[in-house]
């Protein structure tokens, strides 16, 4: 492995979601051995274009049709390169900032919610039943809660320990992805097997897969009952959970 590609390689998320960690974070690797190096081209504005992409690809859900549904599902793929792309860039150049994490993680919630009410609208149209406009919607509301209850958390637990963050980033690891192109075949397959366990957090990752298969498949509503009772679960057992942590003082990293 060249040093170019090991340092991109270095930037890789260690906690990527399932989706990302497999496919489409190693293809931002890719374009960014192609781009990072173009000094215009801004963490920022890769951002810009991941949401930019994000919207086309509802216009084309709400449009409807198996084309245009195809189409959304690569420009869904495509969205998420980029999302992936701008962190590994910024971590690259050793140029992160504050506001530029901040409005990642913003318009990833808001693509989120774009794409089920898409979806849901589509699905609307199909059946012409109100169902999938209510399983969307509440699979949105409690995927936004999910993130709603880790930061509630972290400010509740600050209120009672000022070093409490500084305690938690002592819990990460910081170890290197233990895969890519410098290892061998089996220590490969062996993570690619690993991070398959991932597919059961139903996080953003999985959404990416979950769309983009229902809509070459045409079959949104099943997606989306799936989608509403995997965040209802979740929403719910993470506010459980997070609530014992608090009553019981348990130092533990905040899953998302």
């Amino acid at each position: 492995m060249n040093e170019k590609l090991a340092r991109l390689w270095d930037t890789k998320n260690k906690n990527d979601e399932w989706w990302s960690s497999f496919v489409t974070s190693p293809l931002a690797i890719a374009f960014n051995y192609l781009f990072v190096d173009i000094e215009w081209l801004t963490p920022n504005l890769l951002t810009i274009f991941s949401f930019f992409v994000a919207i086309i690809a509802a216009v084309f859900i709400i449009s409807g049709g198996m084309v245009n549904f195809i189409i959304a599902a690569v420009l869904i793929n495509v969205s998420h390169v980029l999302d992936c792309m701008d962190g590994q860039m910024a971590r690259y150049r050793k140029t992160p900032s504050l506001s530029g994490g901040f409005y990642d993680k913003l318009t990833d919630q808001i693509q989120v919610a774009l794409w089920f009410g898409a979806v849901g609208y589509a699905a609307y149209v199909q059946s012409h039943h109100i169902a999938p406009v209510l399983l969307a919607f509440v699979g949105v509301v409690f995927y936004n809660l999910r993130g709603y209850i880790k930061y509630v958390g972290i400010f509740t637990e600050m209120t009672r320990d000022s070093q409490y963050l500084d305690k938690v980033s002592k819990l990460v690891s910081k170890n290197k992805i233990p895969a890519g192109l410098g290892c061998s075949l089996l220590v490969n397959l062996k993570w690619l097997a690993a991070e398959q366990r991932k597919i059961f957090l139903f996080d953003e990752g999985v959404f990416i897969f979950m769309l983009s298969i229902s809509l070459v498949f045409n079959v949104l509503i099943p997606m989306l009952w799936v989608f509403a009772l995997s965040q209802v679960f979740y929403g719910i057992f993470r506010g459980w959970r997070q609530g014992l942590r608090i009553d019981h003082n348990k130092l533990e990293f905040i899953k998302k």
